[in-house]
């Protein structure tokens, strides 16, 4: 394992804890206005971007190459460091529509889908990476 390579995913995933811990801890409050609501939204993207930036740090510190999120997810999934790659992408897939938060329709399935899926795959990946 390059020496770099492990510090580099090891920074990258303090900055991954703390964005989480926010996404943790406001995604299971009562959403009572829409600010609150885009708020869970922008601390899901941010946390799930750190995320798989996280993965392709720590792949690449163990000597895989990914260029891109979904082949950092795909490989991720591969070697069983993710255990759901669907759940990955579909939560890649509403990243990239959380600049349509103004529709309240695709907010609030997103907040669902945040509190049932990603919140949860992320909390598995967050784990696992804990213990190195």
């Amino acid at each position: 394992m390059d020496p770099l390579k492990e510090i580099r995913w090891k920074q990258r995933f303090e900055n991954f804890e703390k964005s989480f811990k926010l996404l943790e801890k406001y995604s299971q409050q009562e959403i009572q206005t829409e600010l609150e609501r885009a708020g869970i939204i922008q601390f899901f993207e941010m946390t799930f971007e750190l995320a798989w930036k996280v993965l392709k740090d720590y792949l690449e510190a163990q000597g895989y190459e990914v260029k891109s999120p979904r082949d950092t997810i795909k490989l991720a999934f591969q070697i069983g460091l993710l255990e759901d790659g669907h759940v990955w992408i579909d939560a890649l897939s509403s990243r990239n529509l959380t600049s349509h938060t103004y529709d309240e329709a695709v907010a609030e399935k997103l907040i669902g889908d945040i509190r049932k899926l990603y919140y949860p795959a992320l909390k598995a990946i967050y784990q696992k990476l804990l213990e190195g």
